[in-house]
């Protein structure tokens, strides 16, 4: 007996070896990219996703390529379920041992999100089971409500993204937003940001009605909102190259934070503090130097080029 009980703690040893070693490689591959690496957070998944309710499933038999995050353990390991440290070796080993000598172990459980599952309670024996190619395992599963689809494949910022387009496809549907304005370019990198457009509206149609006898279609409020209080900070937006200053944000993102600037603004130096000031202020306070500089060259070019024109002018 102790000798076969030597024989699977040298099988498991040499399992576990491979696995570091495959993770080093993963992370080597991954070294410019490293996110592609990184086994989903729950937690981060929640906070963008926000789930508003929870279910208890009960026992399944879960596909192992489906389980693609972790709600504690998931800097312990890869994406790819391969252990990231050595501290994991004893446990690892241990599960690993179990596996190779079919002893059966507890089922894992489970949090399900938008398809996809994330380990609450059994991280290393996902990680064995991946590594020994098993194809699905006994979980009890607790299901979180989500309104887009998660795939194996994804990143957090992939899930971002897909968040934004599901956030971006339902405003317009409910508001008619692109048929109205015309403009289907209304785009934004925080998630949230459609809700926050709606109550401006809101808001805005809200001011309207004070002067109006009857109440206001939303509609109407719609244009009045993208043709009196949009399009003229977005045309600051572009005119003054304001997104030089902050790079990889939306114009949307701009109008977002430079309207929250605005406000605190009024709030301190009176309601007739203009957006233009807002805007300029806002640059500066919180702009990237770069962004600055390239508009400083543009002007000073700008007005070498006029001086030469009015010059060539002169000599004619």
């Amino acid at each position: 007996m102790g000798d076969t009980d030597s024989v699977y703690k040298h099988l498991a040893s040499d399992d576990f070896n491979k696995a570091r070693t495959r993770a080093t490689l993963s992370a080597i591959q991954h070294f410019l990219h490293s996110n592609r690496d990184q086994l989903l957070s729950l937690g981060v998944v929640k906070d963008i996703i926000k789930p508003k309710n929870e279910s208890y499933q009960g026992m399944q038999v879960v596909p192992i390529k489906n389980i693609i995050g972790s709600e504690g353990r998931y800097r312990d390991f890869n994406k790819y379920f391969l252990p990231r440290s050595e501290y994991l070796r004893s446990r690892w080993e241990r599960v690993d041992q179990a596996h190779l000598q079919d002893i059966p172990l507890p089922p894992i459980q489970l949090y399900e999100i938008g398809g996809a599952y994330f380990v609450r309670d059994g991280n290393h024996r996902v990680s064995v089971a991946k590594s020994q190619k098993v194809e699905s395992i006994d979980a009890e599963v607790t299901s979180l409500s989500s309104e887009i689809a998660i795939t194996p494949d994804m990143t957090v910022d992939m899930l971002r993204e897909a968040l934004i387009a599901y956030e971006k496809n339902a405003f317009y549907e409910h508001t008619q937003f692109g048929k109205l304005t015309g403009n289907y370019d209304l785009d934004f990198s925080v998630t949230g940001s459609y809700d926050v457009i709606y109550n401006h509206i809101a808001v805005h149609k809200y001011y309207l009605n004070q002067t109006r006898q009857d109440e206001i279609p939303f509609s109407e409020a719609l244009i009045s909102w993208y043709h009196n209080i949009y399009e003229p900070i977005e045309s600051i937006i572009y005119d003054k190259w304001i997104q030089l200053d902050f790079p990889g944000a939306k114009t949307g993102d701009l109008y977002i934070w430079i309207v929250k600037h605005w406000d605190f603004l009024k709030k301190k130096y009176g309601i007739h503090y203009s957006i233009a000031c807002a805007v300029q202020d806002f640059t500066v306070r919180y702009g990237h130097r770069r962004g600055r500089l390239f508009r400083f060259l543009v002007t000073v070019c700008n007005k070498f080029l006029k001086k030469q024109s009015k010059n060539t002018t002169n000599h004619s």
